[in-house]
């Protein structure tokens, strides 16, 4: 916090250009240290009077200098919080700060604008109570994109389920700000797809984005491979090479399965998280790129710590913002939104005239659990566009499996009602298919095993001899 001396109000001119001598002295330079910052700032005195009023507060509340100073606070911001919890009041009454309390105030034009303050008692040089200061962050823009983000998904990441929106609220305060983000999840789940989103969103979205896989190389090829080396650190360099941290140099580094780092580079990717140098292999110099560090893992990383498998201290470096992604089974909702996603990606990409799912084939795919989650769900869709010849993909262009899960296991003491007569087909091949299923008393499953084909290739040849609807199939 800025300490102010409380003997004369900070500041009172209302010239939009404020300047001091360079030799003035360091009280005489607050003012233009708090006109040059990105922040709202003023204080009050136990009256709740405005002191002092920098040019944020000035362009945030549309009232100027002059005519804030001397009037009560709350006649200028008239804030959401302002007739009951107050912050400046809450902060005189307990003598505690208050961070980052999201309110809403009515400038001079009566136009609502949303901020995030955080207020401070202030002392003078004896210890004496003479007022407060809050700071008012604008948070318009933040507000903003946050009910974008609701509205319509990011990058690639769709979902309406509650998972998923709590993580659209969370991610324009992620990317605007540096902190490193841990991503947690299941493989398939979209891990990268959020550092992405992050990185798209942020202020460095004009610069690299750049992936590493830290589980595809060993130790002296990842040292290499993010450090960089310069001609002769090895047999095969034969001229320097930067490292991803150089080329992330003011974007964002994604450490992908950072769970599959060894315990002994571990140490060393703490030292550059913690003192922001690279040195690359062979060279006595260290660079500093200006990066953002998001790490990523299918792992239980604390359950590693416990184990003794990765080090604490790495562990919380990175877990600074922790993000983490449920599995697929977790979020049925969003299953039928990332369907038709795939559905019209495909199309678009084969040029089949293919549009949805059938009802039948949308429940089973409902049904699933999707071990290998969204990235299992994309792959279950390319291949139904493979096999599919008409405009809506059905159960029979589906795995084994996920039909098998999604159907109820028929009840021992209940078999299955046969279908009424069915006509003996004239085809060998065909008059064997419906034996079988007489034979099982029209199980699928053990009808398929018996004719030695996949219960997708017996739902197949059951629609084309039409006795789908004999057994209520």
């Amino acid at each position: 916090m800025i300490a102010i001396s409380e003997q004369e109000p900070m500041h009172r001119s209302t010239s939009a250009d404020v300047s001091a001598p360079t030799d003035a002295p360091v009280d005489a330079l607050y003012p233009v240290i708090l006109d040059s910052i990105h922040e709202g700032v003023f204080t009050v005195d136990e009256q709740y009077r405005i002191t002092s009023f920098n040019r944020e507060a000035e362009r945030i509340s549309g009232y100027a200098r002059a005519d804030a100073i001397g009037r009560r606070c709350y006649e200028v911001f008239r804030a959401s919080i302002c007739q009951n919890g107050c912050a400046i009041r809450r902060t005189l009454e307990t003598g505690k700060p208050l961070r980052d309390v999201r309110i809403d105030i009515l400038d001079a034009s009566m136009k609502t604008v949303p901020v995030s303050v955080s207020t401070a008692v202030l002392k003078d040089r004896s210890g004496r109570l003479r007022g407060a200061v809050e700071l008012l962050r604008d948070i318009t823009d933040v507000e903003q994109l946050r009910r974008d983000l609701e509205r319509k998904p990011v990058g690639n990441i769709i979902g309406a389920s509650p998972a998923i929106r709590d993580l659209f609220r969370m991610l324009p305060d992620i990317a605007g700000c540096d902190a490193t983000v841990l991503v947690e999840g299941p493989s398939g789940t979209g891990k990268e797809l959020v550092a992405r989103a992050i990185h798209d969103l942020s202020p460095r979205r004009d610069r690299p984005f750049v992936r590493v896989n830290c589980a595809a190389l060993p130790d002296s090829l990842l040292e290499s491979e993010l450090f960089g080396h310069v001609r002769g650190a090895f047999t095969d360099a034969h001229r320097d090479r930067p490292g991803r941290f150089v080329q992330a140099d003011g974007g964002t580094i994604l450490l992908d399965e950072i769970g599959d780092v060894s315990p002994a580079f571990q140490l060393k990717l703490l030292r550059v998280l913690q003192e922001g140098e690279v040195q690359p292999l062979g060279s006595t110099e260290t660079l500093t790129p200006d990066v953002r560090v998001i790490a990523a893992t299918n792992r239980d990383l604390a359950a590693m710590v416990r184990a003794g498998t990765f080090r604490e201290d790495l562990y919380y470096r990175i877990r600074v913002v922790p993000l983490t992604l449920p599995p697929l089974r977790e979020r049925r909702d969003d299953i039928p939104l990332l369907m038709a996603h795939f559905v019209r990606r495909y199309a678009a990409k084969t040029g089949k005239p293919i549009q949805a799912f059938t009802p039948d084939a949308a429940r089973a795919l409902i049904a699933y659990d999707f071990p290998g989650n969204i990235r299992e769900l994309e792959n279950l869709v390319e291949r139904a566009f493979v096999l599919c010849r008409d405009t809506h993909i059905g159960v029979e262009h589906l795995p084994d499996e996920v039909v098998r899960a999604s159907e109820p296991r028929p009840v021992a003491s209940e078999p299955a009602a046969a279908p009424p007569s069915v006509t003996m087909p004239e085809d060998p091949d065909d008059a064997a298919i419906v034996r079988a299923l007489e034979t099982h008393r029209w199980r699928r499953a053990a009808a398929a095993k018996a004719l030695g084909m996949g219960r997708n290739t017996l739902w197949r040849h059951m629609k084309r001899l039409g006795l789908m609807g004999a057994n209520g199939g």
